[in-house]
Formats: C-alpha cells, structure tokens, sequence
C-alpha cells in the first residue's frame, strides 16, 4: 500500500488483547492504525485524527458503542466514515440495531480476521477508494493508485507526489468542495505543519500540468470555500 495514500482505522475496544491482534493486523495490511478503550477517548480522537474507518465495539464501559456510532454519525463531518460495528451480540435484532443507528456493517465475535480485513477493505474502497488501489476516473482523467500513474485522453501526466495526493482527493469525491484547511488535513498530514498559501500553489501546479494535454481546466476555485473537482 503506498505510503502516501495510506488510510487510517480507528481501533475502539476495551480488551487489551483484543485491540491488540486487531491492530497487529490491520498494520500488517499497510493501515495506520490509531487505538481508543472507550468511546469517549473515541470521541476526542476522531476529532483529532479524522480516522478513515472505526472499528467498533459495541460493548465499551460507560457509553456502549451503540450510542458512540449514534454520535458519530450525527456530525456532520462524520456522517460519511464507515464504522464497522463489532459485537458478541449473534441476534439478527441486534444487527439490524446497529446497523439502523448508522454503522456500515456489523461484525459478530469470534469473527475471522480474514473476513474483517475484507470487509475493511469493502469500506474503503466505497469511502476512499484510492487508498485500496482502485483506478479512478473522471471525465477524460484517469488515476491508476496503484501503479502510481495518470493519464488524461491516453496521455500520461507526470504529477510530483503532492498533487498526486490533491488529485486523487479530488477524484474520491467529484463535485465535493475542499476547504484548505481539509486539504491540507488530507494531503499533508494533521502532523505537519504548512501554510494554507501552500495548498493554492500546488493547486496551481496540479492545473498547469492537467492543461498541458489541451483539455479544459476541471478544477474551480469556490470563492470562499476552497476547490472542487468539475
């Protein structure tokens, strides 16, 4: 999985041992992996990293995880992260419980780490679909994650790493429009500190080297709001 698209999973389970052979193998698979006991320090850290995916137990001390994706899934900024519910609970009930309340799958233990790492997998390519390997395109653009490569009308781009990143953003999610700051999140990094200026440069760039094939400029500028694809 390449290093600079790499996604990141949300581990939330209270059973040290558990939350540990979980983590080991998701980190096998090239995800960064980010780790909560309750659902409370879930909160804070979903605010702070912006997690990719959230596996979640349902069974946590204080607030269940029932309650946790009920939370989640009310933000607004939230709303679209796949959580994938895992629980001891076999009823079909209890499934349709949760999956009512907003998660995205429902996950019984003991569960087979094969099969969960599929259904991860499953998530993001429905949420990030470049993180996973997919080939994206959009109108005569075509970004291959996996070999690393974009052509637009069959003519390869030579794209540096950054707008590789902005360009495959844009891509995941035509139409939707990014804020700087949301980009720089996403592209850079939450660690990294850069300056909002720097997003419009490489914004520029990015609209430089997809102008060069002749075809029209597909990314516009939002006054106000940032920039968006088509």
């Amino acid at each position: 999985m390449n290093a600079e698209l790499q996604p990141s999973v949300l581990v939330v389970e209270d059973e040290p041992a558990q939350r540990e052979v979980l983590s080991y193998n998701l980190e096998s698979e090239g995800y960064r992996v980010l780790r909560a006991a309750d659902g409370i320090e879930a909160l804070l850290m979903i605010e702070e990293e912006k997690p990719d995916l959230i596996l979640l137990d349902w069974m946590l001390p204080g607030t269940s995880g029932i309650e946790i994706c009920r939370r989640i899934k009310a933000r607004p900024a939230f709303r679209m992260t796949p959580i994938i519910m895992i629980s001891a609970r076999s009823e079909e009930a209890d499934a349709v419980r949760g999956l009512e309340i907003g998660a995205d799958d429902y996950v019984v233990k003991p569960y087979s780490v094969a099969e969960l790492l599929a259904r991860v997998k499953t998530q993001l390519r429905r949420s990030r679909p470049a993180t996973v390997g997919e080939r994206l395109t959009f109108c005569d653009i075509t970004l291959d994650a996996e070999t690393h490569r974009v052509f637009r009308a069959k003519q390869e781009l030579k794209l540096g790493p950054t707008e590789f990143r902005l360009l495959s953003t844009f891509m995941e999610k035509p139409g939707r429009v990014w804020s700087r700051e949301q980009l720089l999140d996403r592209v850079w990094g939450r660690d990294i500190y850069v300056d909002t200026r720097t997003v419009d440069v490489h914004v520029a760039r990015l609209r430089k080297v997809l102008a060069a094939s002749g075809g029209k400029n597909l990314i516009r500028t939002v006054r106000g709001a940032g920039y968006a694809l088509g």
